[in-house]
This record gives structure tokens, sequence and C-alpha cells, in this order.
């Protein structure tokens, strides 16, 4: 099956040189050079992933993402960003894109990325446990009750995989599509520290290495959303190993 992208990109030897490597390695793609040509040719082409770069003139792309996931386009997107601070990663994130990756960069990495979101894109939700490590396990989080119906309980949170919801107590949270599958992922462990090569693996299907901070950054971003003042922290860094998500 031939995939399409849609890649908006301003810099046009960037351009090029993208819409090149994609069309070599399979890709259908559409490429277009702001803001406003990427939004039409989203609502025209229906790409199966977007790539947009972070500065554009006129309609940027945290403004192109943040358009589309107002009128719940769930396309999933990747931010092309020459920014390198997590403020400005994090901006991308609120946005409501899935990934991000910083120029200059190997176009392998960026390929990556793709098939990882398109991967995620294709596959159903996983029932409980089906993770590989997940509650019906041995060794699996005591903590974590995983019902037939797909709906994860651990501490004062409950996740419904099939309808991609999630509640803290009462409050409803609001995930990207990165945000929830992280969470997902440490609620159906909870009590079981993950080391940042199975958390990459389960989620991007790709380890970006030991000098990436994309996980520290979603891990931080996702802190925000769920460990709000005022409630007990869930989410627990083990340095040097990786996450957790228990009650202290």
């Amino acid at each position: 099956m031939t995939h399409s992208v849609l890649l908006a990109e301003d810099d046009r030897p960037i351009r090029t040189a993208l819409e090149r490597a994609l069309t070599l390695e399979g890709y259908r793609v559409t490429a277009v050079a702001d803001g406003i040509q990427a939004l039409a040719a989203a609502h025209r082409e229906r790409p199966d992933v977007i790539l947009l770069d972070v500065m554009m003139p006129g309609i940027d792309g945290l403004q192109v993402c943040q358009v589309l996931r107002a009128e719940q386009d769930r396309t999933p997107v990747l931010m092309l960003t020459a920014r390198v601070e997590t403020a400005d990663r994090i901006a991308g994130l609120d946005a409501g894109a899935d990934d991000y990756v910083v120029k200059p960069f190997e176009v392998e990495e960026v390929f990556a990325r793709i098939r990882a979101l398109l991967r995620r894109t294709a596959e159903p939700p996983s029932p409980a446990g089906a993770d590989g490590t997940g509650a019906g396990e041995p060794g699996a989080g005591h903590d974590a009750r995983a019902a037939e119906s797909g709906v994860v309980e651990a501490a004062d949170l409950r996740i419904d995989g099939p309808s991609r919801r999630a509640w803290r107590g009462t409050r409803e949270l609001e995930l990207t599509r990165t945000e929830f599958e992280l969470l997902e992922l440490l609620a159906r462990n909870a009590g079981i520290v993950l080391d940042h090569s199975t958390i990459y693996d389960r989620i991007w299907g790709y380890d970006f290495g030991p000098g990436s901070k994309n996980l520290a950054v979603y891990v931080g971003y996702l802190r925000r959303k769920v460990d709000v003042p005022g409630s007990r922290p869930l989410i627990h860094t083990v340095r040097g190993v990786g996450y957790v998500l228990r009650e202290d």
C-alpha cells in the first residue's frame, strides 16, 4: 500500500530534498511552501501523515496543526523544527503534534518516525494486557486493573483504550495521541519501572538513542496534565533507568 505524505516546508532546498527522498522511499508526496497551502492540501488530499515545518510565513506549522485538531482531524503530524529548546518543543505538542524532529536531521530518522506514526495509526487499540508486559502477565503492575472492555485503572486514573479517553478522578485529561499511548503504557505496568528503550520501542517503534530528549519532553508534558498541583504525583523518574507510574 502506498502511503501519502503532505510536506509543508518553506525552505526550498529542504523541501525539494525531502520530497525527492520520500518519493524514492515509495511515498506519494504533496509538497507545499506555506501554511495556507498546507491547510488547503490537507483538506483536499486527506494524507496519511503530515510533515510540518514550524517556521513558515503567514500561517506557521503550529497554527496549521491547531486548526486541523480543532476540526477533529487526527492525521498524524510530525513537526520539523530548528528550535531546540524544550519550551519550543512543548509548544508543538500543545498544538497537537504527534512527534517532532530537530533540524538538521538525517533523512533516515524522518523515515523511521513516519513509519512509527503510520504503524500506530494502523494498529487497533490493544486489549488489556496485550502490550507484552500487560496486566495479565506475571510481574505486571499489581495496581493496574485491565478489564476485557479495554479499560485500565491505576491509582485514581481511568483509561478507556477503545475510546482513547482518560480521567484522573473526575477530571478528563486532554491528551494528544502520543501522550495517551504513553500514559496507557505506564498505567498498564503500574509499579514497574520501564526503561527508556522499552518505552521508545512500544510508543515509537524506534529507539532514538541515549542522547535523545524526546522521551523526557513527552513525560514532562504529560506530567503537566496528569500531576497537577494539589494532586499526588503518579509519574516518577528513576534516574538512569526510566519511568514508573505509582502512588508514593
